[in-house]
């Protein structure tokens, strides 16, 4: 099996917001392989599918973003995951609005929600797709950028990072880390 877990805040306010950008995709995957039952489940709705023979389990967090590695965490022991089959999906400051990179391992580069699931996990092993939402313009403050709905072309590019998010998580799935790093980094 394999744990795709989205990263966002829950509640209507931070609907759609660039830092919800974890959600998002992982809605747009969920339609992808027609998952529409989600549950709650160690702090998390979850919802469990099926992608070309490959079990999967949808993750978005409900604890915030600052504590998504409690929930992921929990879900992973109990299902008996290994972190090497976490797909975590998350915006980044440090890729340009509507493109998307993907890896595995690494740090958490000041992503409090990557930091909580590092220090939950006790690992940096784990793959992540991460969806670019740019800097902040001007000396607009990062919490506010992030906490912001895009406008505009903005809304474009990253509407258009979110689905590129959702083809490549599923890609990883069924060609690897390699082909997929090729095809979308």
């Amino acid at each position: 099996m394999f744990v795709i877990a989205g990263l966002g805040n829950p509640g209507e306010e931070y609907a759609h917001t660039r830092h919800n950008a974890g959600f998002d995709t992982v809605d747009r995957i969920a339609e992808e392989i027609g998952v529409r039952y989600w549950k709650n489940e160690a702090g998390a709705l979850t919802a469990k599918g099926l992608f070309k023979g490959t079990d999967v389990m949808l993750v978005k967090p409900q604890s915030y973003m600052n504590t998504s590695g409690g929930p992921l965490s929990k879900l992973l022991n109990a299902y008996g995951v290994d972190p090497a089959h976490l797909v975590v999906i998350h915006d980044e400051l440090d890729i340009n609005p509507g493109t998307i990179r993907v890896k595995f391992g690494g740090g958490h580069a000041g992503h409090n929600g990557l930091r909580s699931i590092c220090d939950k996990l006790g690992t940096r092993d784990w793959y992540r797709v991460r969806i670019g939402i740019g800097r902040p313009p001007g000396r607009m403050d990062t919490a506010d950028y992030v906490l912001s709905l895009p406008k505009k072309e903005a809304a474009k590019d990253f509407a258009q990072a979110c689905d590129l998010g959702a083809t490549a998580a599923l890609y990883l799935l069924e060609h690897g880390l390699e082909k997929t790093q090729q095809e979308f980094n």
